[in-house]
């Protein structure tokens, strides 16, 4: 269809969920005029605290001209070695001058406030807009928009973090939140981002040498 807008195959793409702030990082496998194709960076990102059948998401990339952003829903979520995402283009593209959220899988130390106390555990993945974290389980839950204190261990010092609860699940003895941050000052942004950064060169260099 003339006019039609979508990512080139191969190209990266970030994928939104209806509602929240966190993205995940994709490649673009097909690109249709009513179907996309993607694969999560990597298979942390294929579980249903991420996206669920009948979500509508929106998918953003970058050409040579500008970003853009297309609103597609969730068709079919793949599991397996190699996890992929089937969505549906609900919408047309539109030009976006959104800056996005990179996000890639990090694992770094954390302490988490709860319930008076702090909790220790690890963080899963993250972007300078939020992030995954497992950790032991104190009390009860925090419950979807509730804010805690979360202090992530980069190599170069610790962040301080506000973040909202956005999802909670209970996995055994731990519990797998994922977070929106809140209110992050632009320099602890920035060393969050120069992170990611860097475990996606690590990523990409590592499948160059298999």
């Amino acid at each position: 269809m003339a006019g039609v807008v979508r990512p080139e195959v191969d190209a990266d793409a970030e994928v939104t969920a209806a509602g929240s702030r966190l993205s995940v990082s994709t490649r673009v496998e097909a690109a249709g005029d009513e179907t996309l194709v993607l694969r999560p960076s990597s298979s942390e990102f294929v579980d249903q605290e991420v996206v669920r059948v009948g979500d509508h998401v929106q998918v953003f990339w970058r050409d040579t001209v500008s970003g853009w952003a297309l609103p597609a829903q969730v068709a079919t979520v793949q599991r397996g070695a190699v996890p992929r995402w089937h969505l549906t283009v609900t919408g047309p593209a539109e030009a976006t001058q959104r800056r996005e959220a990179v996000r890639s899988r990090v694992v770094r130390p954390v302490h988490l406030g709860v319930n008076g106390v702090d909790v220790e555990g690890q963080i899963l993945d993250f972007s300078e807009a939020g992030g995954r974290v497992l950790v032991e389980a104190y009390g009860n839950p925090p419950l979807p928009g509730s804010t805690v204190r979360l202090v992530v261990e980069l190599e170069d010092g610790d962040v301080p973090v506000a973040a909202e609860v956005v999802r909670q699940r209970t996995k055994g003895p731990r519990w797998q939140l994922s977070l929106r941050f809140l209110d992050l000052p632009e320099k602890e942004q920035d060393r969050l981002r120069r992170r990611v950064f860097q475990a996606l060169r690590e990523e990409r260099a590592g499948r160059s040498d298999d």
